[in-house]
């Protein structure tokens, strides 16, 4: 096997015509990867992508070969996959205000051009999901940059562009739906597409605590901050108690903190599957 790329989380090696994606236990904020990993992370992202892999079968087809035939060192966090030409677009799906949305539609009353009736408060429903692309920058070349649905149009063309949207915001109705059945509430996803053959497929990740917002519906409060279940606990922790530039090297994390990381992405495993992690 040859180390083809290591990314903010997940390294990627050629095996033949496969690939092996491998979900390391490093965290990442706002495009920094952080010096402290978070025990078992890689594990979890990669089972509970597993199991909405299956969830969304009938929605979009998927990379996935094996998730058992890879290097014994890495069962249970690494899949044997298809190589995809990765569309150069972070396909976003918002259905609540929160995180940069938020700003955006603070200073604009729009997110990527979208526009959004007044009065909304952090944490709020939208009137419907939206697609809120942005572009997708290297590791190390800086953040993604939103863009707006012509951007996409203008970069993909106007048939893959429609297809992106449909496919995002298909995954997101899917996911909220079952998610809403558990007690959470996705407010906002990220997924990667790619093309095998012409033909779109799921790529990466998909509807976890590092690719999406979860809050526990129970305690949903628009105007205020709700109680996540993903990796803004990390966020607020970097913004609130350290006078960290957002810039690398990222802060070391305290036990604390990261115990208290961890237990979100084992409680949302475990409420959206119903399996027990152990």
């Amino acid at each position: 096997m040859e180390l083809l790329h290591s990314g903010k989380v997940r390294d990627v090696y050629a095996d033949g015509d496969d690939l092996i994606l491998v979900a390391s236990d490093r965290m990442s904020i706002f495009d920094v990867i952080l010096p402290t990993p978070i025990p078992d992370k890689g594990k979890i992202l990669t089972q509970l992508s597993l199991w909405w892999f299956d969830q969304l079968s009938d929605v979009v087809p998927n990379h996935i070969i094996s998730s058992t035939d890879v290097p014994e060192q890495w069962l249970g966090r690494a899949i044997r996959c298809e190589r995809l030409d990765m569309v150069k677009v972070e396909c976003i799906a918002r259905g609540y205000l929160a995180g940069s949305g938020l700003k955006d539609y603070q200073r604009d009353g729009a997110i990527s051009g979208v526009p959004l009736p007044p009065g909304l408060v952090e944490g709020s429903k939208l009137p419907e999901a939206i697609f809120t692309p942005t572009t997708k920058e290297a590791v190390g070349a800086g953040h993604d940059a939103p863009m707006t649905f012509a951007e996409v149009v203008a970069q993909e063309g106007q048939d893959q562009a429609e297809e992106l949207r449909r496919i995002t915001l298909e995954i997101y109705r899917r996911g909220s739906e079952i998610a809403a059945g558990k007690g959470i509430l996705i407010a906002d996803t990220k997924i990667e597409l790619g093309l095998k053959d012409g033909e779109l497929k799921l790529g990466d990740e998909v509807l976890t605590p590092d690719s999406s917002r979860f809050w526990a519906a129970d305690e949903w409060q628009p105007g205020s901050v709700q109680r996540y279940l993903d990796k803004q606990v990390l966020r607020d922790w970097a913004t609130k108690e350290t006078d960290w530039d957002r810039t690398e090297p990222g802060p070391d994390l305290p036990e604390h903190v990261v115990e208290a990381t961890r237990n979100r992405y084992v409680e949302v495993y475990e409420r959206l599957t119903g399996d027990r992690w152990s």
